[in-house]
């Protein structure tokens, strides 16, 4: 299991190291054009030179990322070019509000998808084409379509959650609650739609399957066969697709963020992206890769733990 582990965290940090490189190579390959975005347009040659020296943009590339990465590794990843925030600072401070985000509509989705798959894999009829057309109903809208007819029906006409803004759950629990509900439903409703249809798909699996009628020759109630032995066997592919979504779900935070204006990485990452600001746009990238990789590293300790084979 340690070896398992070991190399899980090798692949991780050689990924991390691939992403980051590529990155910085793509950002930084013309400095005299960061420079000059800056400094503006209007800017003389002689202030985009002294800039770009003050930068150290006129050194080679590979000096340039080798001192990125000795100062990463400090914890250092320097400042904005634009507000003067810590990156660090600038970054953790909005990775908890989009993991809140993220983690919540996961959370939702796997219990939602897990509770309609039983019913429409063991009920069948009806109930398995409802679930089904909420289901491609659910993965057909585009995210922001959704978030916006969450707001237009919940928050404008009915006036349950707030439109728009973010309260931190350390001022108020209920305005917190209130600002997230949405976000996080608008996040929740496409993976809601995937996970169903693959754990449905297991389950149906599983029911035809020879334990699954010695079980039931046996007097063993259809109930407790499928959440005691079926789910479990569906619980590795399960947990795959939700690996898949939750990463998905940090690209899908961008939309929803700005939607309903809430402060999170997906929000920092555009307003870097088009100001040119750098240093906080790689923060932004390496942070991400690592939490990639510790959620596949995660997703391969619960495969591992399902089913013995993986560990092989």
């Amino acid at each position: 299991m340690i070896r398992f582990i070991l190399g899980r965290l090798l692949a991780g940090l050689v990924l991390v190291l691939v992403i980051s490189a590529l990155t910085f190579a793509m950002l930084y390959a013309n400095s005299e054009n960061i420079a000059r975005r800056i400094l503006g347009q209007q800017a003389t040659q002689d202030l985009i030179e002294r800039k770009t020296e003050e930068l150290g943009l006129n050194r080679p590339l590979w000096q340039q990322y080798g001192d990125w990465v000795v100062n990463a590794l400090q914890g250092n990843f320097g400042r904005s070019w634009f507000t003067g925030e810590l990156v660090s600072e600038g970054v953790s401070n909005r990775l908890i509000v989009t993991l809140t985000l993220v983690l919540g509509a996961t959370l939702i989705a796997a219990i939602v998808a897990v509770v309609l798959s039983v019913l429409a894999a063991v009920r069948g009829g009806w109930i398995d084409r409802v679930v089904q057309i909420i289901s491609i109903i659910g993965f057909a809208l585009p995210g922001f379509l959704l978030a916006l007819g969450l707001v237009l029906i919940f928050a404008i006409n009915l006036g349950w959650f707030n439109a728009t803004g973010y309260t931190p759950i350390t001022e108020d629990v209920g305005a917190w609650s209130r600002s997230i509900v949405l976000p996080i439903t608008a996040l929740a409703l496409g993976t809601v739609s995937v996970v169903t249809q693959q754990v449905r798909g297991a389950i149906l699996d599983g029911l035809n399957r020879d334990y699954v009628r010695t079980l039931r020759s046996r007097g063993l109630g259809l109930n407790k066969i499928v959440l005691k032995h079926i789910l479990r066997n569906a619980g590795g592919p399960a947990l795959s697709v939700l690996a898949v979504q939750f990463i998905g779900l940090l690209g899908g935070a961008v939309i929803v963020e700005q939607v309903f204006a809430i402060p999170g990485i997906g929000q920092l990452a555009v307003s870097s992206t088009v100001k040119a600001d750098i240093p906080m746009v790689m923060g932004l990238v390496l942070v991400t890769a690592i939490i990639v990789v510790l959620v596949n590293l995660l997703i391969d300790l619960s495969q591992a733990a399902l089913n013995p084979k993986v560990r092989m």
